[in-house]
């Protein structure tokens, strides 16, 4: 054999056994995840996600359809009416214990169960993130966990309830805290760095909110994100501004949810006033929305016209929700690249529901698509998919549906929208449970 064709083996060789070990899970465990990462990093450099921008066509393209089961569900446990309020007055602050810390971190996208778990301490409930997450996040990666998915996992694996509503205000988190109920809220932020970019960006975010102190107007919270394994002290009894906390909280269009024992249901419904009716706090919500798009300007009234569109949705008016969701995404091209909250629909599906039920099918395709893209080689987006599949459904594109909810069964074993649909429409869905 020649040296050169001794050195080419050689090199093949080399190749193999390197291609080997980079295969074993111990390797690539530590080699896996910066390659990914590299690649999210080029996709977003040459493909800047805040700039690429949603263009609502602004009609429909076929007949709407009628809402159905298979609507993704929102769980809300049966409530008797309100009982009769008692105005009493409110301590100048307050401060709950009893939440033991839990930090987010050496997993992705933590927040959800880690504060979760922090709220179900509180009552003595011993829930694990990883514990929790196994229920609300399946894949482990998946970008996202919903309210209503966080309160199925309460009333389905505690003896606890959960309730979920939006249009909260600042009144009804100090009665809540007054009457001894921690509160979890989704709000957005603006001062995390992204891991892959390190770009400070909009995203989503939990947090535990244990007190409020009125005399220097702040909200107190335990953040999963900025406490730490080593030094949790960094994420418990953070001071927020009333200001700044209805800024972030507005984002979610004031949601929150209250974890509590059966027996003291009276007593989150006399702290939630109005909100204890359902219908209420969608009316509630919407009325706040569109006020508000009267006097923000921005970011801020790009959230007060998204908002208006979720309670609209929520209200079962899909054209006014519809228009509303265009108004927002029109805003979104009059913003700086840096504020675009290009992640807004890994967190909100509102527009899916407005959009498939005014038959704008063509505009769910393009946003859902969109929203998927956003997230490179990582797009685990249960519902995006689920929601393109119903669309491509409605406009005969069959077999695009079927690969999109395997798609969308993969990424979250056993998700009920998808299968249900599977169901209902007779499809061959190859990742059925």
């Amino acid at each position: 054999m020649s040296r050169k064709l001794r050195n080419i083996f050689i090199g093949l060789g080399g190749i193999l056994v390197l291609a080997v070990i980079i295969s074993l899970p111990p390797v690539w465990i530590h080699i896996g995840w910066r390659l990914d990462n590299a690649i999210i990093v080029v996709s977003r450099w040459i493909n800047p996600p805040e700039k690429v921008i949603f263009v609502p066509s602004g009609g429909s393209t076929l007949t709407p359809a009628v809402p159905t089961a298979t609507s993704l569900p929102t769980s809300t446990p049966e409530i008797p009416p309100t009982p009769t309020i008692t105005p009493t007055p409110l301590p100048s602050g307050i401060l709950l214990s009893g939440v033991k810390f839990v930090h987010q971190h050496d997993k992705w996208n933590y927040c959800a169960p880690a504060n979760l778990s922090m709220v179900l301490s509180y009552w003595g409930v011993r829930a694990t993130r990883d514990t929790i997450a196994h229920v609300v996040k399946p894949w482990d990666e998946d970008k996202n966990v919903m309210p209503y998915e966080l309160q199925y996992y309460v009333e389905n694996y505690t003896d606890l309830k959960a309730l979920v509503r939006v249009g909260g205000n600042l009144q009804i988190l100090r009665n809540l805290l007054a009457n001894n109920f921690v509160v979890l809220v989704e709000k957005g932020v603006t001062t995390f760095r992204d891991t892959t970019t390190g770009k400070f960006a909009w995203m989503g975010h939990y947090n535990t909110v244990l007190g409020y102190d009125d005399n220097t107007q702040q909200v107190i919270v335990d953040d999963s994100y900025i406490g730490t394994a080593e030094n949790p002290g960094l994420g418990t009894n953070l001071h927020i501004s009333y200001s700044e906390f209805i800024d972030q909280w507005r984002d979610f269009d004031y949601i929150f949810m209250v974890v509590y024992p059966p027996e003291k249901q009276n007593d989150v419904l006399n702290a939630i006033g109005i909100l204890a009716d359902e219908t209420s706090a969608f009316q509630e919500a919407a009325r706040v929305a569109e006020e508000e798009t009267k006097t923000q300007s921005g970011l801020e009234l790009y959230m007060a016209w998204f908002n208006l569109g979720t309670s609209r949705y929520q209200l079962y008016d899909y054209q006014g929700a519809a228009d509303a969701y265009d108004q927002a995404f029109l805003i979104n091209q009059t913003l700086p690249d840096e504020q675009r909250p290009w992640r807004m629909m890994w967190y909100q599906t509102g527009p899916y529901f407005a959009y498939f039920y005014t038959g704008k099918y063509d505009d769910l395709i393009t946003l859902a698509t969109q929203t998927l893209e956003s997230a490179v080689n990582k797009p685990y987006l249960e519902e995006s998919w689920y929601w393109r599949a119903k669309a491509e459904l409605a406009l005969g594109e069959q077999s695009k549906a079927v690969e999109d909810l395997d798609t969308s069964l993969k990424y979250h074993p056993g998700f009920q929208p998808s299968v249900d649909l599977c169901i209902s429409e007779g499809l061959s869905c190859s990742n059925m449970p």
